[in-house]
Formats: structure tokens, sequence, C-alpha cells
């Protein structure tokens, strides 16, 4: 079971958390809370809204404004904003010729399988350098001009080396713990696409099973929504 809360109902959860003093660990790669037994199994997990920075571990209330990345990667498609406290005040959505026609495998895929062919394969290959350079160019430009708390990432897993050996690199390393990867199937991505994570990250989300139902019942009651 789950249920989505807003940064409001999200703050009064994690305070009524640390009011009743329930155990509970901090997953930053995924930006939640897991509630714990006393025996240390888990109960209940509560993702927290992007705009909510990490507890301390007295899980005391957070105040600081987060200023955040998002970045959307996929084949060929690139959407990256940055953002102030959920605000989106830069953007840039960024495309590559890496997917073969007629097929719709990309470059990257077809060389795991069957290895170099023509020119065709070298221009998508040039395509897939130029692409993964211009987005770290624009991370450079934000990581150079503010104070960036959280990189939300959604990257698969077989464009991680080109993203992060690329001519122009990262600003930040493959195991920076501000990096949270996107709990969620993100579509091909676009500025709406953008926005759209950006209002899904935004919200908290509680993940229980039944049997935890009553400790759910104690923590939203006379919540907001």
């Amino acid at each position: 079971m789950n249920r989505f809360l807003s940064q409001d109902a999200s703050l009064q959860i994690l305070d009524r958390i640390r009011q009743a003093k329930i155990p509970a660990t901090y997953d930053p790669e995924k930006h939640r809370l897991l509630l714990l037994n006393e025996a240390g199994i888990e109960r209940l997990v509560f993702r927290l809204p992007i705009t909510i920075p990490p507890p301390e571990k007295d899980l005391t209330l957070p105040g600081k404004p987060v200023h955040y990345v998002i970045l959307l990667v996929q084949s060929g498609s690139c959407a990256i904003g940055y953002f102030e406290n959920g605000l989106n005040l830069d953007h840039k959505v960024i495309r590559a010729y890496m997917v073969r026609k007629k097929r719709g495998v990309s470059q990257i895929k077809h060389l795991k399988t069957k290895g170099k062919s023509r020119a065709g394969s070298r221009v998508r290959l040039a395509e897939t350098e130029e692409f993964f350079d211009n987005i770290n160019e624009r991370l450079q430009t934000y990581f150079a001009a503010h104070e960036i708390d959280r990189v939300a990432l959604s990257l698969p897993k077989i464009l991680m080396p080109y993203f992060y050996k690329a001519t122009i690199k990262t600003p930040f390393e493959k195991q920076d713990p501000r990096i949270f990867k996107i709990p969620k199937h993100i579509h091909t991505p676009i500025y709406e696409i953008l926005l759209d994570t950006n209002k899904f990250l935004q919200k908290g989300e509680l993940i229980w099973e039944e049997k935890e139902q009553e400790l759910v019942d104690t923590l939203f009651r006379n919540s907001v929504n």
C-alpha cells in the first residue's frame, strides 16, 4: 500500500516520527526513511520530498532551501533542469542521433552485441560523445553557478560509462552522496516530462504492508493532506 503526501504533510509525518522516537535509518540513494521495529526489521518506507533536506540523526526538521538538478537521460534524448525549492529556473533538452534506423536499437546496444560497423556507426558514436559532452557542460554550468544539494538522476546502466567518462567530466563522482536515483519510470525526456518528474519528486510517499496499518493511522492522525 502507498500514499502520496504534500510537503507540509510530509513535514508533519517527519515530526511525528521524531517525537515518537520511532527507530529509523536514512537511505540517501533513494532519499527515504526506513522505519524499523525494535529488532531492526523494516516496518514502513517513507520517501521524502526532494525539497526536504536529508534529516539529521535526531530527525530534527530541516529549514534550509534545497537547490537541485534533475537529469533524465535515454539514448539520444536528455532533459536537464536546475531547481530551487521546487521552482525550475533553467532547463535544456538535448538530442542526438544514437538510434539505428528501422531497428530502433541504440548504437551503444548494437556495439555490445555486434561490434563496430561502418560509416553510420562512426557517425552515431561521434553523436553519442557530443551528446554526453553537452550534458556535462550544462551540469558544469549549474555546479559553477550554484550550490547543488541534490542530483535527481534517471540514467540507464548501459549509458553510465559514456556519461562518467565523457571528454567533459561530470562535476560529481559516480558515488556522490547527493545523487538520488529517481524511483519512477521516465518516458522519453522532454521539458514536460522534466516538470512532471519534478512534481512527483516534490511529493512524499509512504509505502507499507497491511499489517502496519495501525502505525500508519497513528502517523496520519490529524495531519494535513
